[in-house]
């Protein structure tokens, strides 16, 4: 796997984490993660796409290597998301670029891809989420986030991965070994849990406006990819159905035996990006 380079951006107060892959002089690809993720979840997607594009995977704020919220009741919002992403940006010097956004990435796509990168962003590829949620998806992941395990080893946190995120579909057991490796933190007690901040699962509570977004959708002109896991409790076939008939008109491609959310790690997967992103 191509080697990966870690940097540390400030923005507004904020230390922001960054995994970097391949040449700076090629193209830029942003890739970002789902709610309770972090960047190394793209881990062997960059490191496949880095012998093409300049692949930047940050840690969004309050997750992996980045800041805390100082006031979660403001801070864990798509406007300051989208805030620090123009700041990653503008670190780079990055003008034009492709994004690829799973889950709350895929949604902070749309709302930048919509507004403030309306003219920038190229190509978009929405992972496993729509403007319209079902609230068996919000309700099934606010009650684990909000509630993080708490282990004695890594390997305790493993397991535990495993099954709570067993909709992912199939992935090797080197995948699942750094997940856990990237997921997890110690408490002051020197026990094991998960590496973010409870506090970001405000996103169902105090910033519920932020998962409603067919008015920024509607206004993309970005060319896009939606990608659907087959039996996924947060992107319903019938919201899908609708978004290709709306806004961007994207392509759908559904992933068999997956649920929320595909990993993107498969040779398959990593091949339908590479060809998506080429045009």
């Amino acid at each position: 796997m191509t080697d990966y380079r870690s940097s540390f951006i400030h923005s507004g107060g904020f230390e922001l984490h960054v995994t970097e892959w391949g040449d700076p002089a090629n193209p830029p690809l942003v890739m970002w993660h789902g709610l309770a993720r972090t960047g190394r979840d793209f881990d062997e997607a960059a490191a496949a796409l880095s012998d093409t594009y300049f692949v930047i995977c940050p840690d969004t704020l309050g997750r992996g290597m980045s800041s805390w919220a100082r006031d979660y009741t403001t801070d864990y919002s798509y406007r300051v998301f989208g805030e620090t992403a123009l700041a990653i940006l503008d670190h780079y010097r990055i003008g034009d670029l492709r994004w690829v956004g799973t889950s709350m990435g895929g949604l902070i796509g749309v709302t930048l891809a919509a507004n403030a990168l309306r003219e920038r962003i190229t190509h978009l590829v929405i992972n496993d989420i729509g403007p319209d949620i079902p609230e068996a998806g919000t309700g099934r992941i606010s009650s684990y986030v909000g509630n993080p395990p708490v282990y004695d080893t890594v390997l305790e946190l493993e397991a535990w991965l495993r099954a709570n995120y067993e909709p992912f579909g199939q992935n090797t057991d080197a995948f699942w070994r750094r997940m856990a490796e990237t997921s997890s933190r110690r408490t002051d007690n020197g026990r094991i849990t998960v590496h973010y901040d409870p506090a970001i699962v405000s996103q169902f509570t105090h910033h519920r406006a932020d998962l409603d977004v067919w008015d920024a959708y509607d206004l993309i002109v970005a060319k896009t990819l939606l990608i659907r896991g087959e039996s996924s409790d947060v992107l319903s076939a019938k919201v899908a159905e609708d978004m290709q008939r709306r806004g961007p008109r994207p392509r759908l491609e559904v992933m068999p035996d997956c649920g929320h959310a595909p990993t993107l790690a498969s040779d398959f997967e990593i091949a339908m990006l590479r060809d998506f992103l080429a045009d």
